[in-house]
């Protein structure tokens, strides 16, 4: 399978044959540019539309199982052979990539200041939340992190999308900013914010950190022993 936004993360319609239908409404194509719920990012959602007589179908759910990605769609009627065009919820998906990058502009952050590692997170459309393997941190902290994160999101800096052999990631400082271990892969997509980190992820992200808009954290809190729980919402991009 063919998955297109592991290098362009703007494609929001694309061309696809549907290779297998599982149970009526699991569609597996050969290409997709539809985001699973992993990695803390919940998945897209759309529609397919069936070349041939134009009837679309509301993809409710992706998911990813191995290599392959489903769709899950409302009602039956797509077969294997049918050609179908893909179309994104855009504005789903780019509130997603603001928020993702900004995970990373911030996880970034408190990493230099602490050495803190990410523990958990989860992206969401109203607020995303980021686990951090703190001890403790009190409300200047948290004040000067969201500062400093809006200071770099303000310098435009480029996002760039890298594969690497695993060898040539791990040579890169502070590549490894997650608690659980990095996936046994050869080869790693690098998510780099020119000149400032880089971070191995399979997420969608913005080309420029000015994309993101202002973030504020909402709330914090201490989620158990060494592990400290952030909140923060975007503000809109001007």
């Amino acid at each position: 399978m063919d998955v297109l936004y592991l290098m362009d993360c703007y494609a929001d319609e694309f061309e696809a044959t549907v290779e297998a239908v599982v149970d009526e409404r699991f569609v597996i194509l050969d290409k997709t540019a539809f985001y699973p719920d992993s990695g803390g990012q919940p998945h897209d959602t759309g529609v397919l539309v069936r070349i041939s007589d134009e009837r679309e179908f509301l993809v409710m759910y992706v998911r990813r199982t191995d290599d392959l990605i489903s769709h899950e769609v409302t009602e039956p009627g797509l077969a294997a052979g049918d050609r179908v065009i893909g179309r994104i919820d855009w504005g789903r998906r780019h509130l997603f990539m603001r928020s993702h990058t900004a995970c990373h502009v911030l996880s970034a952050v408190i990493h230099k200041e602490t050495g803190a590692l990410i523990t958990g997170n989860r992206i969401g459309e109203a607020k995303t939340r980021v686990d951090f393997s703190l001890k403790d941190f009190d409300r200047s902290e948290i004040k000067s992190y969201e500062e400093k994160t809006n200071e770099i999101i303000d310098q435009n800096i480029p996002v760039d999308i890298k594969i690497l052999s695993r060898e040539e990631a791990l040579e890169i400082p502070s590549i490894v900013k997650l608690k659980m271990d990095l996936p046994d892969r050869e080869d790693m997509r690098i998510i780099d914010i020119v000149g400032y980190d880089a971070q191995a992820c399979g997420g969608t992200h913005v080309r420029n950190t000015g994309e993101i808009g202002h973030i504020e954290v909402v709330k914090a809190e201490n989620k158990g022993k060494n592990n400290r729980r952030i909140y923060f919402r975007l503000e809109r991009a001007e």
